[in-house]
């Protein structure tokens, strides 16, 4: 009876330290309008879906960009997000589709319970042009009226080929200009404005509030860009320890309006970049 007792006593203490274990690895909720681009963890996904969101949770994340379901239906994925506390906000879709089949995204969109529905690539051919430029001008006009008709907002993600010169300004001011503001945001990429030797801030106070959202994202120190789009993965880094002077962006994000933050991390060591992420930006008040 004695060593049934303390069997017993040894596996419930046994128990009870993993559960604290687990416990510890599980962070505080994120503060404020700061969610993660689920992209960040594709390689992830791609191996096991419920196991990638338990992390997202444990990390602490209550709201998240999606970018695909990963071989789930918009319900499915929308009911696995729900379980573990995780309110999909926004998600990218692809150009083919807002241009061919708008409503259809819409209702996609709907379906898993997003506020935001954007693009975050035009496919191009070489640089990106002018007719490429005013191509997905069109698609995003009627693509932000057929969201709107849907109570969702449409937006673009800038990638850094828009910055291609144009007239007095660029691509990206020509496609500002010309996108009706009643139906097109926009989600500006810290990355992908910075690598090619843009000013984040001077856009946010150009701008205002047709940026709604915003990614958070470092570039590694020396690392000097061009407008491409393209970059190596690596040079994603932690936030705060790259070439953004995020104290300056994020009072500037503030007075423009930007509503949602996602950090994305596009890195091999994304485990063990978005923590320290999070730990650096405990020191804003959101």
């Amino acid at each position: 009876m004695k060593r049934l007792i303390y069997t017993i006593c040894s596996a419930i203490c046994v128990a009870a330290v993993v559960s604290a274990v687990s416990g510890a690895e599980k962070a505080q909720p994120v503060k404020g309008p700061i969610g993660l681009q689920l992209y960040s963890l594709r390689d992830y996904f791609n191996d096991d879906v419920p196991q990638t969101l338990d992390r997202v949770r444990d990390m602490g994340f209550r709201i998240v960009e999606l970018a695909g379901t990963y071989g789930n239906t918009p319900e499915k994925f929308r009911e696995m997000l729900k379980e573990r506390g995780l309110r999909p906000l926004a998600g990218h879709f692809s150009f083919d589709r807002l241009r061919d089949d708008p409503e259809g995204v819409a209702q996609e969109a709907k379906a898993l319970g997003l506020r935001y529905a954007g693009c975050a690539w035009i496919p191009h051919d070489g640089a990106f042009d002018l007719e490429e430029c005013k191509e997905a001008i069109k698609v995003f006009n009627n693509a932000g009226e057929v969201m709107a008709e849907n109570r969702i907002r449409f937006f673009y993600h800038n990638h850094g080929y828009e910055f291609q010169p144009y007239k007095d300004g660029t691509l990206l001011d020509l496609m500002m200009r010309e996108t009706n503001p009643k139906y097109v945001f926009y989600e500006m990429d810290l990355f992908w404005t910075v690598h090619p030797g843009k000013d984040p801030v001077a856009l946010l106070e150009k701008y205002g509030r047709r940026w709604e959202l915003m990614h958070l994202k470092d570039l590694k120190k020396g690392v000097k860009g061009d407008l491409s789009g393209s970059s190596d993965v690596r040079n994603d880094v932690a936030l705060g320890t790259g070439q953004m002077d995020f104290p300056v962006i994020i009072m500037a994000a503030r007075k423009a309006g930007v509503r949602f933050y996602f950090i994305e991390d596009e890195s091999p060591s994304v485990l063990e970049q978005v923590p320290q992420s999070l730990e650096y930006l405990e020191q804003f008040k959101w």
